[in-house]
């Protein structure tokens, strides 16, 4: 097992509420030009889920299962910083009000722009959750240190699904399990970043043929997947040689620069940190969670 600082991690309590879709004008215009009226971010998605395809949907910036954020109507409220910065993917979230009151979920990923944190829950619950309805999640793993591996920087990510993820130690180097590869030229939205312990940035999807030609519109809903020549140590950039490891959390989008969204997990520009393609590596199978509960 890797040697961790899981042992000095802080746990603290944050608090959302299921978020309602948001517009700020009925149309939008996509890449070619042309405006659409489309199902966008927020709400409960009861039939988008984690292991679902992140493309196809008659939707834009679609996020799996339930979209919550601390404020609703200002997004830069620091409160929302808070929730979206300290909750982790794999952090337990439980409803503490209305009819769905007790229902456990597990957050699958952080969405920038709009400071969503993303959390499925079963679909019993699902049927019981409301617009409003609060949700707390005991949040830990921002801090979270590899012992072992100083060069390799870790966000986002909740100590107990770092035991999961199925990773090997191969000649001085941690090798994560990804369901594709991505190259840095398809990564867009979100580059730039001050800081990737928030939010995602996308993969877009302009150009159609060479994506499908690597691959990449087979994405799932909670893919693990490598961004070549990304460094996101204090922000997100190019820089050849160095790799991130993210897990996708929002659907495709039809807006020039976008497409699936992904938060990072892991990134280093050391050598120390490698990959090896599995098309099984989705966070949805590790936990049991979205479509494969």
């Amino acid at each position: 097992m890797l040697r961790t600082n899981r042992d000095k991690l802080v746990q603290l309590s944050v608090m959302g509420m299921v978020a309602p879709p948001l517009r700020s004008s009925a149309y939008r215009i996509d890449r070619d030009g042309v405006p659409f009226v489309l199902p966008g971010t927020g709400g409960i998605a009861y039939n988008v889920k984690v292991g679902d395809p992140a493309f196809g949907w008659a939707g834009d910036h679609i996020e799996p299962g339930v979209s919550t954020a601390a404020v609703i109507d200002k997004r830069s409220d620091p409160k929302n910083q808070a929730y979206n910065t300290l909750a982790c993917i794999g952090n337990v979230a439980t409803v503490v009000s209305g009819d769905a009151k007790g229902a456990k979920g597990i957050v699958t990923g952080t969405h920038g722009g709009i400071e969503h944190v993303l959390i499925d829950f079963a679909d019993e619950d699902l049927e019981k959750l409301c617009i409003d309805d609060k949700i707390q999640i005991r949040s830990v793993g921002q801090g979270l240190r590899l012992v072992d591996y100083p060069g390799i920087f870790v966000f986002n990510l909740d100590p107990d699904l770092l035991d999961k993820l199925g990773i090997e130690e191969v000649d001085g180097k941690l090798v994560v399990p990804v369901a594709a590869v991505v190259p840095a030229k398809f990564m867009g939205s979100g580059l730039g970043a001050a800081s990737v312990a928030s939010g995602d940035y996308d993969i877009t999807t302009s150009d159609q043929e060479e994506l499908k030609g690597l691959g990449l519109d087979q994405l799932r809903f909670g893919d693990l997947v490598a961004l070549e020549d990304t460094d996101n140590r204090f922000g997100r950039s190019y820089r050849r040689g160095a790799v991130s490891i993210g897990v996708v959390v929002h659907s495709d989008c039809l807006i020039a620069g976008h497409g699936p969204g992904v938060t990072t997990i892991f990134t280093a520009i050391d050598g120390s940190l490698a990959y090896r393609e599995d098309k099984d590596a989705n966070i949805g199978r590790i936990l049991g969670i979205g479509r494969y509960r």
